[in-house]
């Protein structure tokens, strides 16, 4: 059992962390790079502690979401390729050269600003193109007027289209209809463009649902997000076999244990209510620490090696448990949140939503700690 010398702490096992890589490169094709995903700050894990490892294991490139993330990953060191998923705004895109970011482009209008940023900074800005294929997000639609704004901006003087991708709204589907659709729409697009003299070095569709589940859309790179921390993204009855480790873990301490009679009620708004003699711990940490009010007398902890249910309602910095039957429970006694018993998994299942909102939802106050 972990002894606990501060309130609350989210180990992030980088041993698993490797194993999980290792995985993944055992599946891809020769010369199939992985393209790592760090957006959500590593998808709560905290980027610049497991990049150290990544780059150890060989990870070729990375993706995060905004350019925030991507300078604090090139703070950390990392310089391989880093792109950007989502959107930067015009008053942002400067910090593209600045960082040396490769952004996504799905509109003529932001090429030809960042065309211009580059040709007064003396650079040629790589970009990636993004093409929708059916997830009506972002991207160029896949049509005939997409393919000539596309040659437009490879047109552009200081600009350079270093690859180009979509993405899958359907991947984790076993019956791989929607993927399977979206794929050939990809394909044909891309056949389309560079048939007007375009070339697209790195061409990458597979997410981590892909990766698993449809090995034909590797392409030149794979997108590896959620398996890489071992999260599912597939029917969880496949999910065991695949031998994906979760890699965090979450723990604080009892901070009082008291002793209260049938009919008590606790916390706030009296949502529980004792039916007998009641041992109770308070817990110190709430949904401020991105522990979800939801979890509200349906979640449980460990401690001991025993489950403990949540009882009343969750505050913002403390909740309390029922240790009647756990025996002997004390002040400092380690409590776990998270581990691959409470996994990410069960409590997505709990709250009916999904792994990463679990993960990414652990917040700044909560300590990152590599082992």
């Amino acid at each position: 059992m972990r002894k606990m010398t501060q309130r609350t702490v989210a180990v992030v096992n980088l041993e698993l962390l490797e194993q999980n890589v290792r995985n993944i490169r055992s599946r891809l094709n020769d010369g199939v790079e992985i393209m790592a995903v760090l957006k959500g700050d590593g998808y709560g894990h905290g980027e610049k502690g497991i990049y150290p490892t990544l780059k150890k294991c060989g990870v070729e490139s990375y993706a995060v979401a905004v350019w925030e993330e991507g300078a604090s990953l090139r703070n950390a060191g990392a310089v391989e390729p880093i792109l950007l998923l989502g959107d930067t705004c015009d008053g942002q895109l400067e910090n593209l050269i600045k960082y040396n970011l490769t952004p996504t482009i799905f509109s003529v209008d932001t090429a030809e600003k960042l065309n211009l940023l580059a040709k007064w900074s003396g650079i040629i800005q790589p970009v990636n193109i993004k093409l929708d294929t059916g997830m009506n997000r972002i991207g160029f639609a896949a049509d005939e007027k997409s393919i000539k704004k596309i040659k437009q901006i490879y047109e552009m003087s200081n600009l350079e289209i270093t690859g180009a991708f979509t993405h899958f709204s359907r991947a984790d589907e076993s019956d791989g209809i929607s993927a399977t659709e979206q794929f050939k729409l990809y394909l044909d697009m891309i056949e389309k463009i560079e048939a007007e003299g375009i070339k697209i070095p790195k061409k990458h569709v597979a997410n981590s649902p892909a990766i698993l589940l449809r090995p034909e859309t590797q392409l030149d790179a794979v997108r590896a997000g959620d398996i890489l921390y071992g999260l599912c993204p597939i029917d969880e009855n496949d999910w065991e076999k695949e031998k994906l480790r979760q890699i965090i873990s979450w723990y604080t301490y009892v901070v009082m244990v008291k002793e209260v009679p049938a009919g008590s009620e606790i916390g706030y708004g009296g949502t529980f209510v004792t039916k007998r003699p009641t041992k109770i711990a308070t817990i110190p940490v709430g949904f401020a620490d991105g522990y979800s009010r939801r979890l509200s007398n349906i979640g449980k902890v460990i401690i001991n090696g025993k489950e403990a249910p949540i009882i009343g309602r969750i505050c913002m910095d403390q909740f309390m448990v029922d240790v009647t039957d756990i025996g002997d429970v004390k002040r400092g006694d380690t409590v776990t949140l998270l581990d691959e018993h409470l996994s990410v998994l069960w409590m997505a299942d709990l709250l009916d939503t999904n792994v990463d909102e679990i993960v990414c939802g652990i917040s700044k106050r909560v300590p990152r700690i590599y082992e």
